[in-house]
C-alpha cells in the first residue's frame, strides 16, 4: 500500500467526519449479499458483476455506474477519484485491457487496504491504488485519459480545487465519466454546515447549473449533466446524475 498522503483541505471538520464515515463503511461493509439489486439499480448489469468478489460488491456505495458512460477505450489510463473498495476500478480495468492502466485514489487508509486485498484476489496487473485526497491528486500533469468518480465529488468542501486538479491531470482531449449527486436547489449555509448531512451525500451537492459552470470555468468543454434517477430518500433535495466533459485538445 502506498503511504503517500498529499495535501490537506482547510475544511477539516467536514473532511474528518467524511473520513470517519468511510472508515466505518470499510470496516463494516455497505450492501449485503441480499442487496445486489441496489447495484443493478445504479446501472450495473449482472454480466458486469460476474467474477467480482463479494468483498468488492459490499464496499460499493456509489450513485451510478461511471464505467457505463462509454468513454473508455482499450489502452486508456483511467483515474478513479474516491475509489473505495474498487468496483469501478476493476470494471474499468476490463475495458482498457492489458495495455491500459487504472488508478484508484482514496483518502481513507482502510479503504485502500480493502481495495488492495480485492486486487490480490482478482490478480489484475493493470491496476494500482494510491492514498491521497482528491483536492491534491498525486499524479503528474497530462497523465490521464479518463477521469471517473462515483458519488465522491459531492463530499468535497472545495470542489473548485477538485475541478482544477482534474483538469491538470487530464491529457488534452481527456474525458470525464462521473456519477454524482446534484442538488435540486442550493442548500442553505446552515444545512451545508452539518457534517453528518455531507456524509449522506446530500448537502455537499451543488446544483446542475453550478456544477456545469464550475467545470467550464476551469476549462472543460462539452459539459453536460444528465439525471439518472432521483435519490431513494424522498425529500433529500438531490438527484443522481452522469456528468461528462472534455479537456480541449488545444489550450
Amino acid at each position: 500500500m502506498s503511504d503517500i498522503q498529499v495535501g490537506l483541505s482547510s475544511e477539516r471538520p467536514i473532511k474528518d467526519r467524511v473520513k470517519v464515515a468511510y472508515t466505518i463503511l470499510a470496516e463494516q461493509g455497505c450492501c449485503g449479499p441480499s442487496e445486489d439489486s441496489k447495484l443493478k439499480n445504479r446501472g450495473y448489469t449482472p454480466e458486469e458483476l460476474i467474477g467480482l468478489p463479494e468483498s468488492v460488491l459490499a464496499m460499493s456505495d456509489g450513485c451510478g455506474n461511471p464505467t457505463a458512460l462509454g468513454a473508455m477505450r482499450e489502452g486508456d489510463t483511467v483515474l478513479d477519484l474516491g475509489s473505495g473498495g474498487g468496483i469501478d476500478v476493476f470494471l474499468a480495468a476490463r475495458k482498457v485491457g492489458p495495455t491500459g492502466r487504472v488508478i484508484g485514489l482514496d483518502m481513507t487508509p482502510r479503504m485502500i487496504e480493502n481495495a488492495q486485498a480485492n486486487l490480490a484476489r482478482l490478480g489484475l496487473v493493470n491496476v494500482e491504488f494510491k492514498l491521497g485526497e482528491i483536492e491534491y491528486i498525486p499524479l503528474a500533469p497530462d497523465s490521464v485519459d479518463i477521469l471517473m468518480s462515483n458519488c465522491v465529488i459531492c463530499l468535497s468542501p472545495d470542489k473548485d480545487q477538485v475541478f482544477r486538479e482534474m483538469f491538470r491531470v487530464l491529457r488534452p482531449g481527456g474525458r470525464l465519466a462521473i456519477a454524482d449527486e446534484v442538488a435540486l436547489k442550493p442548500f442553505s449555509s446552515e444545512e451545508r454546515a452539518d457534517p453528518e448531512k455531507w456524509c449522506e451525500c446530500v448537502t455537499g451537492a451543488v446544483t446542475e447549473a453550478d456544477y456545469s459552470n464550475m467545470l467550464r470555468q476551469v476549462g472543460f468543454e462539452n459539459v453536460y449533466v444528465k439525471q439518472i434517477h432521483r435519490t431513494m430518500e424522498s425529500g433529500s433535495g438531490v438527484f443522481s446524475a452522469f456528468i461528462s466533459g472534455a479537456k480541449p485538445l488545444r489550450l
